[in-house]
């Protein structure tokens, strides 16, 4: 059509702009869903902000205002339940009826199913939240990870003899929770294994606190504060827990440090390949 590629998303997304902190956790930060579809060779990513305006749009307003006036859409592909407006009347049907009179076509993408279920982020978050992440990375099309910043910490993993790369979880409520077996990606290409403990560190913090991302790295790894780096999920090793002091948590660490490692030498080699 000679036309650009654009994607369009909502910042915050809709349920946690109704539903704040009782919302279901995010998949993906935004960062890494701008990466996603950058990736794609997509020409622009849309971001609207969702707030009272938008939200009080009707669904031919929205239309009208924001796919005609805002975009001059010339084709439109949505997903085949996709509802929109304050008076949820948006859907396929309206958007077909509606590209007749302003002129685009409207495509939809049909439901995916997975052994005869649907592909949706909630089936996805009760897999992972079960670690399963073989059956994960079927729905996905990928392994499941989280990409941040290495930033600084209170430098405590080392008083525990169990150093600790801090990434920045941009998020209040991850998908996850405990103690992993994990892949790390270093920015240089590196690849390194260790064990993540993502959670609220009740030994240490409290309960009540932002959650965070901390990576033990078998293998030495020069300095990599701030720095991207990618964290994939292999294995669940326990839940988070806390302890009666930081000498149990630190005789736990090292459990969990050792029987990470003997998990490491029994698994696939598909599953451990790239370290360099």
């Amino acid at each position: 059509m000679g036309v650009p590629a654009v994607v369009m998303v909502f910042e915050p997304q809709p349920r946690e702009f109704f539903e704040k902190l009782d919302a279901p956790p995010r998949l993906m930060r935004f960062r890494e869903k701008l990466d996603a579809i950058a990736a794609l060779n997509v020409d622009y990513l849309l971001c609207l902000q969702f707030n009272r305006r938008l939200r009080g749009l009707t669904a031919q307003q929205f239309i009208d205002d924001v796919l005609v006036t805002g975009l001059h859409v010339k084709h439109l592909v949505v997903g085949d339940d996709f509802r929109f407006g304050c008076d949820r009347s948006g859907d396929f049907r309206l958007l077909e009826k509606s590209g007749l009179v302003s002129g685009f076509s409207v495509e939809n993408t049909p439901t995916v199913e997975v052994e005869g279920e649907r592909v949706s982020s909630t089936r996805i978050r009760a897999t992972l939240a079960q670690g399963e992440f073989t059956q994960a990375e079927d729905l996905l099309g990928r392994p499941y990870s989280i990409t941040g910043c290495v930033v600084h910490g209170r430098k405590l993993g080392r008083q525990l003899n169990a150093p600790t790369a801090n990434v920045s979880l941009g998020r209040k409520r991850p998908v996850l929770s405990g103690v992993y077996l994990v892949k790390t990606t270093l920015a240089t290409g590196h690849v390194r294994f260790g064990v993540a403990n993502i959670g609220v560190r009740p030994t240490i913090d409290g309960l009540g606190v932002t959650p965070a991302l901390e990576v033990h790295l078998f293998e030495h790894a020069d300095d990599i504060y701030g720095q991207r780096i990618n964290v994939q999920f292999l294995e669940k090793l326990r839940d988070e827990r806390k302890f009666s002091g930081l000498e149990q948590l630190q005789a736990q660490i090292q459990r969990d440090i050792e029987g990470a490692k003997r998990r490491l030498q029994s698994m696939p080699l598909h599953s451990v390949s790239g370290a360099g």
